[in-house]
């Protein structure tokens, strides 16, 4: 059954069966609400269903991929520190709140450029960098190719990628993200993996993981079960 728990001001659920009746991914217990918060809203459990589809052509993935990732932004970035303004409004003076800091989005090319369309929709000032990696086939490993972050010093910056399978590419970036100083990380995926959250939270106790779900487990290649498939290829169709 879903969990969920109040941590501050973030909505924090764990919803462990995703994969076929009678098998499960780890409990709920086995992570800390803090560290992993699966939206497990009816609108995110819609638009995931329709992407796992084998059938949804990449122009109705893209956009499903587009509204899955504002619903897990919503709350990546809830507890995000905000400052008090003045401003003016058609008939009297009033205050508001704004978000602190800049933001900062890194997708993981080139899957997570899926997913960065969202965050610049939310937020049009967000800065944004990009980080190449691609994996080994025969490794696992992330094998970097390219680079290019934005100043992300005292900044909050959200790491973009929607498979956490092994773990290897997110935590790469994440540990590439740090060398700048970010006052945070958050990492942002649309599917994840047991052994992902395990590798992430072995590496980065400090970075919170934003998901649509949990799934069961990697196959011998290191594909998420159920998963989805290869998200890049079936975002731009070169499957």
């Amino acid at each position: 059954m879903p969990g969920q728990r109040g941590d501050g001001n973030r909505f924090a659920s764990v919803h462990p069966d995703n994969g076929p009746a009678g098998r499960r991914g780890h409990p709920p217990s086995d992570y800390d609400a803090r560290v992993v918060t699966v939206v497990a809203h009816p609108l995110a459990e819609h638009l995931l269903t329709q992407l796992r589809d084998r059938d949804t052509p990449p122009p109705v993935f893209r956009t499903l991929a587009k509204r899955l990732a504002l619903a897990i932004t919503f709350e990546a970035i809830r507890d995000l520190p905000t400052e008090e303004v003045k401003i003016e409004t058609p008939l009297e003076p009033t205050t508001g709140r704004v978000l602190a800091e800049t933001l900062v989005a890194v997708p993981i090319l080139r899957a997570g450029l899926g997913m960065l369309e969202a965050v610049t929709e939310l937020f049009p000032e967000v800065a944004v960098g990009y980080i190449g990696l691609e994996r080994d086939e025969a490794s696992l490993l992330p094998q970097s190719y390219y680079r290019k972050l934005p100043e992300v010093a005292g900044r909050h910056v959200l790491v973009l990628d929607p498979m956490l399978a092994t773990g290897g590419s997110g935590a790469a970036a994440c540990a590439a993200v740090k060398q700048g100083g970010p006052s945070s990380v958050r990492f942002v995926c649309v599917v994840s993996a047991p052994e992902g959250i395990d590798k992430m939270q072995a590496e980065h106790p400090d970075v919170p993981i934003f998901t649509a779900a949990v799934d069961r487990q990697l196959n011998d290649r290191g594909y998420i079960l159920p998963g989805l498939g290869d998200f890049g290829d079936r975002l731009f169709g070169t499957e």
